[in-house]
Parts: structure tokens; C-alpha cells; sequence
């Protein structure tokens, strides 16, 4: 709603005469108000041009330096079988009532619905970072109690949260340090091997593609998609097996979300499983297995990629059946 208000004031100023520019990552809103458009990477024009002589494949191509190929979930996700992670009648009061569901090896499980549904909360409960009143759960077979984010990490859990700034990372501290902190949790010895430490980081730098002049550099001077990706490898070096990505590519430019999209890929066909909130309705269907939709607290709806459009997801997400 105020997404709208602000694309409607933006028109009605370009038609009092105001010129206009208008920077966003969001493809949508660019071809609904812009008339002409610039691509910049790495600092540099690449291209610029009219509109309506372009369409959004090709201005992403621009973006990232090349083309972007849309993989569907089907072609990269195998059915193991293998429950990894099961949740039974996980009941918060007044914020999340009874939620069940599975997620197995291999799979990328979507969590959709409208801010204020629970899908934070249900990933924060799951991760033990908020108190739960009544519910099990269930890694591999055998149930666990998870009374802190420590005991989720030792049980194989990771949460990338939606506040990557203020809850994902230390922006006062250097990449190195932010690569390696979540697993010192899980050492009794709290001694640093500063050696270990600094390979670990460049392997996980080269991996993922960060761009950074310097593994001692702030974290918090990045752009989101490399902090994003400083707060994957954390979590990949505790060796989690089960991982809940709260709105991973919020904020972050279309190249560095494609990364993300086939690093999430590479992770299932090695065998883990990924939980998908996102608000973005698009992101949703082109990664998910299966897609949970919640609503006011509970899981409202439950669809397989196959079946799944926006329109159905919606209707969950407002309380429909």
C-alpha cells in the first residue's frame, strides 16, 4: 500500500514537470514510472536507453554482466525423503497457534504471507531466540528441546535474520572476525588460531564471491549483498545442516541475489535444507519445493511448487481457504 502511494506520487510530480531519478533494484516499479533508464556496475555506466525499447531479462543480463537463467526448483531438487527438521503444534500464545510441518533433505521450503503473519517469529521460536509455550521438535528423527540459539547451532540449526545489520552481523568487526564468531559457540576452548582463522575466510571469500579490499575490513562499510554473503559463510562454517533464510536478499543488488539463489541450489544438492521466508512473491516460486502460507499466527495454506501462483498464495495469505 504505501509502495503504491509512493509510485503515485512519483507520477503525479513527473507530470507537474519534476524531473526525476529514480534509483531502485525493484525491475517492476522502474517499468511502471521510468521513461528512460541507466545501468551502473561496479561504478561504471554500462548501458542507458529508452524503456520501451529494453525489457527486464535484458536490463538484468546488463546488471550482472551476463544472462541470468531461470532454473525451476523441479530441475535441482531431488526427493530424499529424509526428514531433517520436523516441528509439532509449536504454539506461541497470541502470536503462533499449533504450527506443524517438515522439511527434508534437499528441499528449499517456502514460508509466504503478509507482514505480521509470523514467519519471523516461527524462525526465531524454532531457532530458540523467543520462548515457545507448548510444541516438539524433531531433527532426524529424534526430538530436541531448544532453549537457545547455542543449542539450535549444536543441533545443526542456522538463521540468516531479516535484520542482517542489527542481528546478523557485528558491523564494528572485520570480515575475518564476523566469518569465524558463530562457530567459537560451539568450541569449549575459546583459543584463536589466527592462521586457521584467515584461511577459513579467504576460502569462504573466494567461494561466495565477497568483494572486499581486505579480509580486516569493516563489515559494516560493505554493500548488503556482500554483508549478505559474510553472514552465509558464518553460518556454513559451523557446518548447520538445516538453515532458515528470514528475506535473504532484502536490500541487495540483482547480481548478488542471483548468487545467493544458486548457492541456496548448491547447498540442497549437497544435502541441506533450506527454509525460504520471503516477502517476494516471485523469489518464492522460482526457488521453492513447497510453499507454507501463513496467516494471523497459523499455516493457512499449503501448496506444492507445481500448483503454486501468486494468486493462490495470496488468497492463503489473507485468510482464504
Amino acid at each position: 500500500e504505501d509502495v503504491n502511494r509512493l509510485l503515485n506520487m512519483v507520477s503525479f510530480l513527473k507530470k507537474k514537470g519534476v524531473a526525476i531519478i529514480f534509483i531502485s533494484h525493484r525491475l517492476k516499479e522502474i517499468f511502471e514510472i521510468a521513461d528512460r533508464y541507466l545501468v551502473l556496475k561496479d561504478g561504471e555506466q554500462i548501458d542507458d536507453g529508452w524503456i520501451s525499447e529494453t525489457n527486464p531479462d535484458d536490463l538484468i543480463s546488463k546488471m550482472v554482466g551476463r544472462e541470468i537463467q531461470q532454473v525451476e526448483p523441479q530441475s535441482f531438487f531431488k526427493e530424499h525423503k529424509e526428514e531433517l527438521l520436523r516441528v509439532e503444534g509449536l504454539t506461541r500464545n497470541g502470536v503462533l497457534n499449533n504450527i506443524n510441518f517438515s522439511l527434508y533433505k534437499g528441499e528449499i521450503l517456502g514460508i509466504a504471507g503478509l507482514r505480521g503473519a509470523g514467519r519471523t517469529e516461527l524462525a526465531r521460536a524454532i531457532f530458540g531466540a523467543d520462548p515457545i509455550d507448548s510444541g516438539k521438535l524433531y531433527i532426524k528423527g529424534e526430538e530436541i528441546r531448544i532453549t537457545s540459539p547455542t543449542s539450535a547451532i549444536k543441533s545443526g540449526i542456522g538463521l540468516v535474520p531479516e535484520d542482517r545489520k542489527g542481528q546478523g552481523l557485528f558491523k564494528n568487526l572485520s570480515v575475518l572476525h564476523n566469518i569465524s564468531i558463530a562457530k567459537m559457540s560451539l568450541k569449549k576452548m575459546k583459543w584463536i588460531k589466527r592462521k586457521n582463522e584467515r584461511t577459513v575466510a579467504k576460502n569462504y571469500v573466494e567461494k561466495l564471491k565477497i568483494k572486499l579490499p581486505h579480509l580486516d575490513v569493516l563489515v559494516g562499510s560493505l554493500s548488503g549483498g556482500n554483508q549478505q554473503k559474510v553472514v552465509l559463510a558464518k553460518w556454513l562454517e559451523t557446518g548447520v545442516f538445516i538453515l532458515f533464510l528470514d528475506e535473504p536478499t532484502r536490500g541487495i543488488d540483482v547480481g548478488s541475489k542471483s548468487q545467493i539463489y544458486n548457492l541456496m541450489r548448491e547447498l540442497c544438492q549437497a544435502g541441506m535444507g533450506i527454509v525460504l521466508i520471503s516477502s517476494e512473491l516471485p523469489e518464492i516460486l522460482e526457488n521453492c519445493n513447497r510453499i507454507l502460507v501463513m496467516h494471523n499466527g497459523e499455516i493457512s495454506g499449503e501448496l506444492n511448487r507445481a500448483d503454486a501462483t501468486e494468486e493462490k498464495i495470496m488468497k492463503y495469505a489473507v485468510g482464504g481457504v
